[in-house]
């Protein structure tokens, strides 16, 4: 019988028997040990290896229990009968593979939904995360609507920055708007939802995994174009908009298609699910009224703290009928998916001391700045689609030239994302330039980047060419 080719390291973090085990079944997984391959005793790998016998029989134990091995009575240990494994990678391959994938300089993606946070909060921050240290454990699952005292927070929030009033028992707290998107859906008999296009892409992902049939809505620079929707005999139950800051065109919904929104939705029985869609970072003008107010019968509030915070930070809340709402915390319950605590109590922190006002204050400055700052740098090359609010604004131009600058901007460093990727049959192109998660230096050289290589298009496709 000849010795494993197995080296253990006593200088290692990891337990001698760990790295046997991980030795032997990479040769297994390789075919250096074929299936039915007989191993040498405990006794003597521990005696070669220069071990004790426990960690031989750890080792060996681990792996039987995986059932890469398999022992015999009074026959000793072999490898199990596996069937065909995946041929692992050649070395070359795995190279090719993981330089493929790993650009040669840092990329930085101008996207849409990453803000811009003011470092003079970070005090405020921490504070809020010390309170939460500092707050005793609870002892159960915590309640599935989120909790009271944040509901109650998030009410006066909601009734004094967008006018919708109403109480702790009309809103629920949720990771998200798609996570409240996908939780409304869910306790609805499931039909079709129209969603804008272009729109946000997340959303139709939503609506298909929970069932539900999609129907574009198209957008022009009114909004969402309800007469589409009137003209439609689909079974439309919902209707996904983002009516303060369509996204990704950057249009608001006037006041004449909200009501005839409402309108249709109340002749079909369907429920208009609103994503308050950058709302807070209204720049031109004060932030208008959210569509839900004028109705909140027939429409669901969909609000998040990512743009304000971080998406990372995972949470948000809806804000709707009472009955609507408890069957969804019931649903909740029975799945066990229970807003996390920590994350609840920090925002109630930020809530209450008043600095969730204060972020969105700082950055909008920021925002309104940028939002000139990059209209005036690109304008000349295309049409500025919405810069009045938000983080982004969009360029359209013609789609050659949107694919040409994009593919060149990103060997400059830069993904600015194409129009085309968040439509799915509207045919305007363009490019949506995100400039919220941004230092002043990275948006200066994007722009820069950005500027070149569309006035570079200009110079290859000639005045009113289309590409």
């Amino acid at each position: 019988m000849s010795t494993l080719p197995v080296a253990l390291r006593r200088d290692s973090r990891t337990p001698l028997h760990v790295q046997l085990a991980g030795q032997v079944r990479e040769l297994v997984t390789t075919g250096a040990l074929p299936a039915g391959g007989r191993l040498p005793s405990t006794r003597a790998l521990a005696a070669e290896l220069g071990v004790a016998r426990s960690v031989v029989e750890a080792g060996y134990d681990q792996l039987l229990a995986e059932g890469w091995l398999s022992a015999r009575r009074g026959s000793g240990t072999f490898v199990a009968e596996l069937g065909s494994l995946p041929s692992p990678p050649t070395p070359g391959r795995r190279t090719a593979v993981l330089a493929a994938r790993v650009p040669d300089r840092p990329v930085l993606r101008l996207g849409t939904g990453t803000p811009w946070v003011d470092p003079r909060h970070r005090a405020a921050w921490r504070r809020a995360w010390r309170q939460v240290a500092a707050a005793p454990m609870p002892r159960d699952y915590p309640d599935p609507a989120g909790l009271p005292e944040l509901r109650e927070e998030i009410a006066g929030y909601v009734a004094r920055t967008r006018g919708v009033p109403c109480t702790a028992g009309e809103v629920l707290v949720t990771t998200g708007t798609t996570h409240g998107m996908a939780l409304v859906l869910g306790v609805l008999e499931p039909g079709v939802v129209a969603i804008e296009d272009p729109g946000y892409r997340a959303a139709v992902g939503v609506a298909s995994q929970s069932g539900w049939g999609v129907l574009d809505l198209p957008v022009d620079d009114e909004g969402a174009q309800v007469d589409a929707l009137c003209g439609t005999d689909a079974a439309v139950r919902a209707v996904y908009v983002t009516p303060a800051h369509q996204h990704p065109l950057g249009v608001t919904m006037s006041a004449g298609r909200r009501v005839a929104l409402l309108e249709e939705a109340r002749h079909r029985g369907a429920l208009v699910l609103e994503d308050d869609y950058d709302s807070e970072f209204r720049y031109d003008v004060a932030p208008l009224p959210a569509l839900t107010a004028l109705d909140p019968e027939q429409a669901v509030y969909l609000g998040t703290a990512s743009k304000a915070l971080s998406p990372a930070l995972r949470i948000g809340w809806v804000v709707g009928r009472p009955d609507l709402l408890a069957r969804i915390a019931a649903q909740r319950e029975a799945r066990h998916d229970h807003p996390p605590w920590p994350t609840q109590l920090a925002l109630l922190n930020l809530l209450r001391e008043g600095h969730l006002d204060k972020m969105v204050r700082s950055a909008r400055r920021v925002y309104a700045e940028r939002a000139e700052l990059v209209a005036s740098r690109l304008g000349r090359h295309g049409t500025v689609s919405g810069p009045v609010a938000g983080m982004y604004l969009t360029l359209l131009t013609d789609r050659g030239v949107a694919r040409a600058v994009h593919e060149q901007c990103l060997a400059a460093g830069f993904d600015v994302p194409l129009l085309e990727e968040l439509a799915r049959s509207d045919t305007r192109a363009g490019l949506v330039v995100g400039f919220g998660g941004l230092s002043d230096g990275d948006l200066l050289r994007a722009l820069e980047a950005l500027d070149r290589a569309l006035a570079g298009q200009a110079c290859l496709t000639g005045p009113g060419t289309r590409a």
